[in-house]
């Protein structure tokens, strides 16, 4: 029973077909990079100048979004004893957009107040200009760059389709599949640029815009304490 057992297992073994080895071909960046065309030139150029200026206006944002909670009892201390000098050095001393507003205002004590009002809002515009220099640069890069990628796939599939004509009667589909591939490394480029990129300038818009309410609570406080200080001027003496 065994021998016809071995037998069987036998003739299963010879029947079944010996599959071929599948050899695994594995996709090279650079490479593929390169087969892209000229597109990728602009794309990558756009990346780097976006990822240089993200960086630094992170520096520049951070260090304007610092804020010491005692400055405005400071100012208000100082205004309350006449001591303009020491509140203008102490805003000269913390260089923060809003420290450079209220030093502004501080320069313009003794005209009406909605003159100060008007210079500290001028100020403002002035330091939230200031802080979105580049902005322009990272939104056209995430815009622009998958706008690039399209438009090198097109470009791409025309001269697939191109060569294909060429060929003739000798099409098969690994021209085709080859020159299709090629066309959407572009696609695969710009939306790999724009959709970070997308992202580092909204995160940026929304740090500015942080520290736009910080400069108006500041205005707030520097006004009220401006007309805390005109009345108690006014106020008779006991």
């Amino acid at each position: 029973m065994s021998l016809f057992l071995f037998i069987q297992e036998g003739l299963a073994e010879a029947a079944t077909p010996a599959l071929p080895e599948t050899t695994t071909v594995k996709i090279n960046i650079l490479e593929l990079a390169l087969k892209g065309g000229w597109v990728m030139i602009p794309i990558v150029l756009l990346f780097f100048i976006a990822l240089g200026i993200f960086i630094e206006r992170m520096l520049v944002i951070n260090q304007a979004a610092k804020e010491d909670e005692s400055f405005m009892e400071r100012i208000k201390d100082y205004v309350h004893e006449g001591n303009i000098k020491s509140a203008e050095k102490l805003c000269q001393k913390t260089q923060t957009p809003y420290a450079r507003m209220i030093n502004k205002g501080l320069q313009r004590l003794g005209r009406p107040a909605n003159d100060i009002l008007a210079v500290l809002e001028n100020v403002g515009s002035i330091e939230v200009a200031k802080l979105e220099k580049g902005f322009a640069w990272i939104a056209t890069t995430a815009a622009i760059a998958p706008m690039l990628g399209f438009f090198g796939t097109v470009t791409g599939m025309v001269r697939a389709f191109f060569d294909m004509a060429n060929a003739g009667s000798n099409v098969d589909i690994t021209l085709l599949s080859s020159g299709i591939y090629e066309a959407l490394v572009t696609t695969v480029a710009g939306l790999s640029v724009g959709i970070p990129v997308l992202f580092a300038y909204n995160y940026l818009v929304a740090k500015v815009d942080g520290i736009i309410t910080q400069m108006e609570s500041r205005t707030m406080d520097f006004m009220d304490i401006l007309n805390e200080s005109a009345g108690a001027a006014q106020s008779p003496e006991k």
